[in-house]
């Protein structure tokens, strides 16, 4: 208990060291680091909830951590403090993680208020770090008001980055022909904001036809807010055009979200699903490493395989096996 309270009172005054070790704390496997972690949480709660939470997706060669640098300059030199949590797409065969987002990143990288921290998604639905959501209370902890989670924008993790930010800016390119073909309905659906990225020089008249394909395409969407209207914009993340209006337009979201009450109510539904997720993985845990479960496995597992049993008679055994506990 002392050491958890030296921690977070080292993360309270933005030391990097203890922010960092925190961190790695919330991360691990390890259950008794899981109990120590609960513990920190509850110490620095009263501290968090204060920034604003911005998650960024859009597919690979899209641009996101040019963006992402250049508004993160722009907002420290406006004097605000921000935190980059880049979800790395693991590797499903070694686990191992690229992790390379400082490299991309180099200018804000150097910044002393700009803290950047890359996290391997491991096996998490949609490539999104299991601990991302109590990383970005401990920023908030640190004294950092601009939190952006990058996801690597594949699969589900849009979604599930969506479900834990204010603002979901969805970056995308124009590229002749075919531009909504190739974008999810889903995606759209939760986006606050549509951006083309790479609207510069001769891709600038088909970044702007793009872009007024994405708006009639919202049109014909169901709201996500009575109270937000989607808008479509175009930046240059390369050359620093149209940056400004970016944050322009996550502000006024967050002003008036706030004025009707609604973005304090999505907080609350967040914290809400959040908690029965986490209610979900650890039943997993629990069921995964019970001694019964264990037993069976390897044989219902090969069963299941060769089609001699099927996946919910294997189930339902297991599930008969974990309740005998």
């Amino acid at each position: 208990m002392p050491k958890i309270k030296h921690i977070a009172e080292g993360v309270r005054n933005g030391n990097i060291r203890s922010l960092a070790k925190a961190i790695t704390l919330i991360e691990s496997r390890n259950p008794d680091h899981s109990r120590a972690a609960t513990t920190l949480l509850d110490e620095l709660l009263p501290d968090s909830g204060q920034a604003i939470r911005v998650g960024i997706s859009g597919v690979p060669g899209v641009g996101k951590s040019t963006l992402i640098e250049a508004l993160g300059m722009m907002l420290i030199e406006q004097g605000h403090r921000i935190a980059i949590l880049a979800v790395d797409p693991s590797s499903q065969l070694s686990g191992g993680s690229i992790l390379g987002d400082k490299t991309r990143m180099e200018l804000l990288s150097r910044e002393k208020n700009a803290f950047i921290r890359p996290s391997p998604s491991g096996d998490t639905l949609g490539g999104v770090a299991r601990k991302t959501r109590e990383t970005m209370l401990l920023c908030e902890a640190a004294g950092y008001d601009v939190i952006i989670v990058e996801t690597v924008g594949v699969g589900q993790s849009e979604i599930t980055v969506a479900s834990m930010v204010d603002f979901f800016l969805l970056l995308q390119l124009s590229n002749a022909g075919d531009e909504l073909q190739g974008i999810k309905k889903g995606v759209m659906e939760i986006a606050d904001a549509i951006l083309i990225n790479k609207a510069e020089g001769e891709n600038r008249p088909r970044a702007e036809l793009a872009r007024q394909q994405y708006q009639n395409a919202l049109h014909l969407l169901k709201p996500k807010s009575n109270n937000w209207q989607v808008p479509t914009m175009l930046c240059s993340a390369l050359h620093n055009e149209g940056i400004n209006e970016i944050w322009q337009t996550v502000t006024l979201y967050a002003e008036t979200l706030r004025t009707s009450g609604e973005f304090d109510e999505k907080r609350r539904l967040q914290a809400h699903d959040w908690m029965w997720t986490l209610v979900t993985d650890d039943l997993k845990d629990l069921f995964m490493r019970d001694t019964n479960v264990a037993a069976l496995l390897p044989q219902l597992q090969a069963g299941v395989g060769q089609g001699t049993t099927t996946p919910s008679a294997a189930a339902r055994r297991l599930l008969e096996a974990f309740k005998r506990h």
